[in-house]
């Protein structure tokens, strides 16, 4: 069963846009902006950091993204999930790759970055 309504998955496939990653710590919010791939109600990240730790110590997390034109928001989306670090260095590189070719980076670029999979829960997504 699809999370998230085709409509949004066809914008978080194909927009190189920035994710808000939250996370948790000392039972506080933490959000950082972060670059993302989605396939399939599956959000790759590929980040280092306090995230790390964090999706580590508490799994469940939230992205916010949205696109906006001078200010106006076109649409947003919010998914809430369950995030892995994977540490498999072969995993890593391939996400990092697929990635980096969504914004338009060096496939090299961020080589210390490791791989955050999010498992979608639930989404929430808006036209304006």
């Amino acid at each position: 069963m699809t999370t998230v309504p085709p409509e949004a998955e066809r914008l978080l496939e194909n927009e190189p846009v920035m994710a808000h990653f939250g996370t948790c710590v000392d039972g506080r919010p933490h959000v950082a902006p972060v670059w993302f791939r989605y396939e399939d109600d599956t959000v790759e990240v590929v980040t280092t950091g306090r995230k790390l730790e964090n999706v580590r110590e508490n799994p469940k997390v939230s992205l916010s993204i949205q696109n906006d034109d001078d200010g106006r928001t076109r649409w947003m989306v919010t998914l809430l999930g369950t995030a892995t670090v994977v540490e498999d260095e072969a995993e890593t590189d391939a996400a990092r790759r697929r990635i980096n070719e969504k914004y338009d980076a060096p496939s090299d670029a961020y080589e210390e970055n490791r791989l955050v999979r999010i498992d979608v829960g639930t989404a929430s997504y808006r036209t304006y």
